[in-house]
């Protein structure tokens, strides 16, 4: 079977080399008993790569059970897998058997598996490593002969750095990696999609199919698609079943796209509410701009001050000014800007009057006595010890809120 009468049987519309280089790995896999990991984005068609795997497979007589990690809650989780014996818990009335027991000589697809909680995680892990599991509220070890593809359309490798997934179980499922891609990735299908949209929906309603006129069809080339292949679809139905004239032009395709075509969050203005006269796009352009500008007149300052200072204490002196002017910005912009992170200062020692001062050595260089990062710690402690920990009046010191104090403490770890 080539791959033009798998997509033909599965219902798969594009051509683009990275769906078609997915497509050929699923085929050449299914065979095997190998665990598949199906990487991407929501609404690219995860799902009808297992369904794909498992048709093609030894197992397409056996049972395919899909399930939603992310749907079933912490607690019943072990017992809808594993299953449960009686008395178990509480409302355990009955012996009851997991998926993974039901499932046998099948295939299971758990999809958003990085949704599992660390315990399931761990019994996850022995059911692929030799098939066993033990049921919730049982000494018994069981056995099962399933296929486990999954899917996620998180980072796991980086949810592993953070503590919230397994290394080990991130390892044994990656085995064969299949990167979905999203639809933005693959542009030349997006008309494609649209018009087999358009054709089936047609038949269904017993209505005209909608089409789009020369600059309706490049603004939907255009538009980024966060939602793939599901939002393509629905805006689809949404123009068919809505629009009365289903020859759509560019103004009315318009209407049913979200105005905010990027990934980044919404932006509010200090009053709470949205701001409405830019696009993501054009607000995180701005912040750009206005960083690298404030950088351009920190320079300034720098190069101002070092030509007018006669020691290095002016020049310590002089950089603490700039530390003050630079976190009262930080303060009315933290929504948008990342934390600095900074060092902790290689020479300290407290004066009588309890402030903090750094004795620089003898050579002074911009690398070790003009560094932003290693006064901002600094000024904070000089503060804190000032107001005898009174956080309060420690931030209006250095002018900036509460809660950006807060955080800089939390940071570090200044409690």
């Amino acid at each position: 079977m080539n791959l033009q009468q798998i997509k033909n049987r599965f219902g798969i519309t594009g051509n683009s080399p990275r769906l078609n280089y997915a497509l050929e790995t699923a085929v050449k896999v299914a065979p095997t008993d190998i665990t598949v990991y199906i990487q991407g984005e929501s609404g690219v068609g995860k799902e009808s790569f297992s369904k794909i795997i498992h048709q093609l497979s030894n197992r397409k007589h056996g049972p395919f059970f899909a399930i939603n990690c992310g749907a079933i809650p912490d607690g019943t989780i072990n017992s809808e897998l594993f299953g449960h014996e009686k008395g178990a818990f509480t409302g355990a009335i009955d012996n009851r058997k997991g998926y993974f027991e039901t499932v046998n000589g099948g295939t299971i697809f758990l999809d958003e598996i990085g949704e599992l909680p660390l315990e399931t995680q761990s019994r996850l892990l022995r059911l692929l490593e030799n098939g066993e599991f033990i049921k919730v509220g049982s000494s018994k070890v069981m056995t099962t002969d399933v296929r486990i593809i999954t899917a996620t359309n998180k980072d796991l490798f980086a949810e592993t750095q953070n503590g919230k997934f397994r290394e080990d179980l991130y390892y044994r499922l990656s085995t064969l990696p299949i990167k979905v891609p999203a639809l933005r990735e693959r542009n030349q299908d997006i008309y494609l999609l649209f018009r087999k949209f358009a054709f089936d929906l047609a038949e269904k309603y017993h209505s005209p199919e909608v089409e789009l006129d020369a600059e309706a069809e490049e603004l939907l080339l255009k538009y980024s698609w966060p939602g793939n292949i599901r939002q393509l679809k629905n805006l689809t139905e949404q123009l068919a079943v809505l629009e009365q004239d289903h020859h759509i032009t560019a103004a009315t395709l318009r209407k049913y796209l979200p105005e905010h075509t990027t990934n980044l969050p919404a932006l509010a203005s200090r009053n709470g509410q949205q701001n409405s006269d830019f696009s993501e796009r054009d607000i995180f352009y701005k912040v750009l701009f206005d960083m690298k500008n404030e950088m351009s007149d920190l320079k300034k300052i720098v190069l101002e001050l070092l030509k007018k200072s006669n020691s290095k204490e002016e020049i310590l002196q002089g950089n603490e000014a700039i530390i003050k002017r630079v976190l009262s910005e930080a303060s009315d912009h933290e929504d948008v800007r990342s934390d600095m992170r900074i060092h902790r200062p290689e020479e300290e020692v407290v004066d009588d009057d309890d402030h903090y001062i750094i004795e620089p050595e003898d050579s002074v260089s911009l690398e070790e006595n003009l560094s932003l990062e290693d006064k901002e710690e600094e000024l904070i402690k000089k503060a804190l010890l000032k107001n005898n920990g009174k956080r309060k009046r420690a931030a209006q010191d250095l002018g900036i809120s509460e809660r950006t104090l807060y955080r800089k403490i939390k940071q570090y770890e200044l409690d």
